[in-house]
């Protein structure tokens, strides 16, 4: 009996080291699975859209409330994506299927009109609505049922992108502590690289923040945007000029460059009789960091230029019609709220000539510009009225303007002792 047992111990000491069992089975040793890099081929990384959209990934897109984050995925990315057609770099893309999974906005009333009004092949676009068992039909759960959206998938013979509308939702924990969110995403990561898509997760920027880096404004757990191979944002933004852009833009990216972006508009459209939908116009190219593009100037930087703007085009519209008394200048820049430094300083900007006359001086253009400045007198009212409104705003500000420009005669008065002569207001 002794002897019996003694061979059974033998016998399963050597199938530990051949790797098969006592019924001639083969079975697999845990432990940690190793690959020597000489046994691995290198293999380079493949696109949907180049430097942008990476097959076997997942990506991040994210932006305040508004900025058409589901138009630029739902409509334009998956339109282009199921008709093959050019991204806004004017790079091809090979013809795939899109499928979308969306918890805020309705398919058909919302998501299918946008992939209309962009072009897109309604026969290549997918829309989740749910999942199939003995008890019926039940709302689809991103965080629970991945795996059988990946079957979906392959039986509906692959696609090219995925879409999470929101990528949170995959969460079923706390989505602000970053093992959790970890957790959570890696069946996203496993199905993006088995099935060979690339998967476009879309969230919202935080509260707060503006002006710092956008990756770090995404909401929830840092680990959205670190697991995110590639990380976009899509944001509304002023230029100093004042005018008004919206820029899509890459905040990081793992895979390749992490810069530059795109100016786009949103439009209003029908693509079919009675169907309202937006659609995204796409503009020039733009280069920077997203921290540099999506910044915006700063209040006061903005506020001081454009006061100064406005300062010069009231100059420009009064002297237009000739040499004019300082306190008559003065008199129309009280009326229009602009202090009288502010004045001054667009004085000095336009180059204005200023003479002593008898009983007064006199402020006026020089030769180009007074035959110029009639020609902007149309713009000027719009201008001074922006100008009325930010003043009321910054009450301080005004109050010191007010003051300044009481005391503008006594102003004047200095520069003449100055200057060795008088001036009469």
């Amino acid at each position: 009996m002794r002897s019996d047992y003694n061979k059974l111990v033998e016998e399963l000491d050597a199938d530990e080291k051949t790797g098969r069992n006592t019924l001639g089975m083969t079975y697999a040793t845990p432990g940690v699975v190793l690959a020597r890099g000489c046994d691995l081929k290198p293999k380079p990384m493949q696109w949907l859209w180049r430097d942008w959209l990476a097959l076997g990934k997942i990506h991040i897109l994210a932006g305040a409330p508004g900025q058409g984050k589901t138009t630029i995925a739902v409509g334009a990315f998956a339109a282009i994506v199921t008709v093959g057609g050019r991204w806004p770099d004017g790079t091809p893309c090979e013809a795939g299927n899109v499928i979308v999974w969306s918890g805020e906005d309705d398919a058909a009333d919302t998501l299918l009109p946008r992939f209309l009004a962009a072009g897109g092949d309604r026969s290549r676009i997918y829309f989740v609505q749910g999942t199939r068992d003995e008890g019926g039909v039940h709302p689809f759960d991103p965080a629970r049922d991945m795996p059988q959206l990946a079957t979906a998938i392959l039986s509906a013979g692959g696609a090219s992108l995925v879409i999470i509308d929101p990528v949170v939702s995959v969460v079923t924990g706390d989505s602000h502590k970053n093992t959790e969110v970890r957790r959570a995403l890696q069946p996203l990561v496993d199905a993006a690289a088995n099935n060979h898509f690339a998967l476009l997760g879309i969230t919202h920027f935080a509260k707060g923040g503006q002006g710092g880096d956008p990756t770090q404004r995404v909401i929830g757990s840092v680990a959205f945007a670190a697991v995110a191979r590639v990380v976009l944002v899509a944001a509304q933004v002023s230029g100093k000029d004042g005018e008004v852009r919206r820029v899509l833009a890459r905040s990081k990216s793992n895979i390749g460059p992490d810069d530059g972006g795109f100016e786009y508009r949103l439009d209003q459209v029908e693509p079919l009789p009675g169907i309202q939908a937006s659609r995204v116009e796409w503009g020039p190219a733009v280069g920077g960091t997203a921290r540099a593009l999506l910044t915006e100037p700063t209040s006061e930087e903005h506020g001081v230029g454009r006061r100064r703007d406005a300062a010069k085009a009231l100059l420009i519209e009064i002297l237009g019609k000739g040499p004019t008394p300082s306190n008559v200048i003065a008199a129309e820049a009280k009326s229009a709220g602009i202090a009288w430094a502010t004045v001054r300083r667009a004085s000095e900007h336009l180059g204005l000539e200023k003479r002593k006359r008898p009983g007064c001086w006199t402020w006026e253009l020089p030769a180009e510009e007074e035959r110029t400045g009639r020609t902007v007198q149309h713009v000027v009212t719009e201008q001074v009225e922006q100008v009325e409104q930010v003043e009321q705003v910054e009450q301080v500000e005004q109050v010191e303007q007010v003051e300044q420009v009481e005391q503008v005669e006594q102003v004047e008065q200095v520069e003449l002792d100055e200057a060795g002569g008088m001036e009469v207001l």
